[in-house]
């Protein structure tokens, strides 16, 4: 049976392919992680670990030489998409204001909903797709994007800003394993061939990872609304990043892949509501619409990645 060449024949198989099996599988059968716990609980929620094992192993390969470019690269996508968030949230503000629409298809859509939407990436979406498609040196710009990550962004969108702040700490540990990587790689270069071989078997495995922490009936609940914010998210985010990713000397390839929602996303009205309690009537429908973002951006931006990655003539790494 040839079925890694039929994955591969999907765009972005190596990756939606093992998501979309762990979203199924976690909506129909959601308590197989506590039923069998031991290595296959592990494997369904580990998708942190693994990232930190992806990350170090990209790192490997990435030369000390590249450091200018990721400040480059990542200071764009980042400057991107809080721009794009920041400028569709203050349009949407002059009919929404701080409540939301109540009745018709659009019921239940505030700015909320999708400045958080808009503002935060799915980082092991960009760093897996980016270890398809991208240079070397891309996935590192990830170490600049994750500054978006949280409500901080959103509140400053809102007009709340200084209510939320990211310890030194956590930013740190979020880049600390690709400069561990970096670190191991440039000091010897057999350890680089040796780490870097593993990068893309990682990829199947933390997607299955990520797609088992995805309940598919969260775009149920919310519905065509939340289905057409996602397709909006990636429309409107993908365009304006990869424009920029282009005029900045790239493919557009690190720009389409950063036009995601983050999971962590979700929780961002809630923590808005909790630092400004106008919000609060706002936040279950929020969430909802946002849940359903990071679904729909998961399984669309490594189609259409993979899509313009072919029409630019970059082929995956096998």
């Amino acid at each position: 049976m040839k079925i890694k060449a039929t994955i591969e024949r999907i765009p972005g198989g190596m990756m939606i392919v093992p998501l979309l099996l762990g979203a199924i599988i976690n909506t129909l059968f959601p308590s197989i992680p506590k039923t069998f716990g031991s290595f296959t609980g592990a494997l369904m929620t580990g998708s942190l670990p693994i990232l930190a094992v992806f990350y170090v192993c990209m790192g490997s390969t990435i030369d000390f030489k590249a450091t200018p470019y990721i400040l480059k690269k990542g200071g764009t996508l980042l400057g991107t998409k809080i721009l794009t968030a920041v400028i569709v949230g203050l349009i949407a503000s002059r009919f929404l204001g701080e409540g939301m629409i109540e009745s018709g298809l659009f019921a239940g859509l505030s700015v909320v909903a999708i400045v958080a939407a808009m503002n935060d990436t799915n980082g092991g979406l960009y760093m897996a797709l980016m270890g398809q498609f991208g240079k070397k040196e891309d996935v590192g710009a990830y170490s600049i994007m994750c500054l978006e990550s949280g409500p901080f962004l959103t509140m400053i969108t809102l007009g709340v800003a200084g209510l939320a702040a990211f310890p030194w700490q956590t930013l740190v540990g979020a880049i600390l394993p690709l400069v561990v990587g970096m670190i191991l790689g440039n000091l010897d270069k057999e350890l680089r061939e040796f780490l870097g071989k593993a990068v893309p078997v990682m990829v199947p495995f933390f997607s299955f990872a990520l797609g088992a922490g995805l309940n598919l009936q969260n775009v149920w609940q919310a519905g065509i609304l939340g289905v057409l914010l996602g397709i909006g998210v990636v429309v409107i985010s993908g365009i304006t990043l990869l424009l920029m990713d282009r005029l900045t000397g790239g493919n557009g390839i690190a720009g389409l892949s950063a036009a995601s929602t983050a999971g962590n996303a979700a929780g961002v009205p809630a923590a808005v509501a909790a630092a400004n309690s106008v919000y609060a009537p706002v936040v279950p429908s929020a969430t909802a619409l946002v849940a359903s973002c990071v679904i729909v951006t998961a399984i669309l931006v490594p189609i259409v990645t993979a899509w313009w990655a072919k029409r630019v003539g970059v082929t995956a790494r096998q």
